[in-house]
């Protein structure tokens, strides 16, 4: 018997991470990365060096393809839909997947089915946005909540923004004027107060199998993931069922095939609110790879190949995941030793790609029955791989 090929559109650290998951399975994988140096083309067997915007490249590149899925969601939708039209199998498909690519589409869909989300509408222009501001505060008059002009105001290019580019917090009409510039358009956010931000990680099949992972907390630090904790630590029970049945009734009604990532706002009421959407592995699922029975990269080639889903299930009470991001001490192979002496349970993930100053050039995970333990261990190891942390 043949086995199957997966072509994966996008070269990241997902892709390289997706195919560490299938190697065991004997899946072989087929990549369309934009260089021979990304991080996954370092490693997969059969690279094709492209364009994804470009659908000539994807009809050759899917030539031998049993299935197409995606390290990334910027492929164009008409290009998926061109390669559906071929009889070439795209998981997720375009249909489900122009609601992780527009923001505009996702929240219309979501208040469609009557999923909880911030206050929002698309905005033409800075005055368009000072009026939305003036909304939140004619809104809050009925139940007292009203207070200044309404700002400050989240506000997103509806296509393409990833770790806080493209996403401006304004305090003013003045400072409205620069998501404008680029030309696209531009969705206009109520600032959301809340405790804290979780994810809602799901895996769903072709045929309708569906897994849930635990709720996870997610810290960011200037809009880039910095830390997950898995399960959300003081969650109420009722709450996070509340978010996993949510994200697994998104996955159903926008027809999901993969994984899908639902970024949440916990507010001070009581309420978890959608802030974003992405459909593929998702940086809020690494913690998976080590603490859960089956990892979310694993149960992403399962579903895309429609096969049955493996056990979401946590193999130890915590899990922290803290992002290594590159700092001004590139040789960070030479800090392996006293993180692996410190820590012999310390699980390691490098993306091999070069270390620049911000950018996310691996993971680490740790595990145990103390939180506090736990977070230690990954943070001391993530500051030390950058060197922040020098002893």
């Amino acid at each position: 018997m043949t086995f199957p090929v997966v072509g994966m559109v996008g070269g990241g650290q997902l892709a390289r991470m997706t195919h560490e998951a299938g190697i065991p399975l004997g899946i072989r994988f087929k990549l369309l990365s934009d260089t021979p140096q990304d991080s996954a083309a370092q490693v997969v067997n059969e690279v094709v060096v492209g364009d994804y915007r470009d659908l000539d490249t994807l009809r050759e590149f899917a030539r031998g393809c049993d299935v197409i899925t995606f390290d990334h969601e910027h492929v164009p939708t008409e290009h998926l839909k061109a390669l559906e039209a071929d009889g070439i199998p795209v998981r997720p498909g375009p249909e489900a997947l122009v609601h992780a690519q527009d923001k505009g589409v996702m929240r219309a869909k979501l208040v469609a089915i009557g999923v909880p989300c911030p206050r929002h509408r698309i905005v033409s222009d800075p005055a368009d946005v000072a009026a939305f501001a003036a909304e939140g505060v004619a809104d809050g008059v009925a139940d007292g909540s009203a207070e200044g002009d309404g700002f400050p105001v989240v506000l997103k290019t509806v296509r393409g923004g990833y770790d806080g580019k493209g996403v401006w917090v304004v305090d003013s009409v003045e400072e409205a004027a620069e998501p404008f510039r680029a030309g696209v358009p531009v969705l206009a956010e109520e600032k959301v107060d809340f405790v804290r931000e979780l994810a809602a990680n799901v895996v769903r099949s072709p045929h309708g199998q569906a897994v849930a992972y635990p709720v996870v907390e997610s810290q960011q630090v200037n809009g880039v993931c910095d830390t997950v904790i898995a399960p959300a630590p003081d969650l109420d029970e009722a709450l996070a069922l509340r978010a996993e049945e949510m994200a697994l009734g998104i996955a159903k009604e926008l027809g999901v095939v993969g994984h899908l990532a639902v970024e949440l706002f916990q507010t001070r009421d009581g309420r978890v609110l959608v802030n974003e959407l992405a459909m593929r592995p998702h940086n809020s699922g690494h913690w998976t790879m080590d603490g859960a029975i089956t990892s979310q990269f694993a149960n992403h080639v399962r579903a895309v190949l429609d096969l049955p889903l493996g056990d979401p299930r946590p193999r130890a009470k915590w899990t922290v995941m803290v992002n290594v991001l590159g700092g001004d001490y590139p040789d960070m192979y030479s800090a392996y030793l006293h993180c692996m002496a410190r820590d012999p349970q310390l699980k390691i993930h490098m993306y091999g790609k070069d270390v620049k100053p911000g950018r996310k050039v691996g993971h680490v995970n740790t595990y145990g029955d103390d939180l506090d333990d736990v977070l230690e261990r990954a943070r001391h190891a993530a500051g030390y791989l950058r060197g922040t942390i020098t002893e």
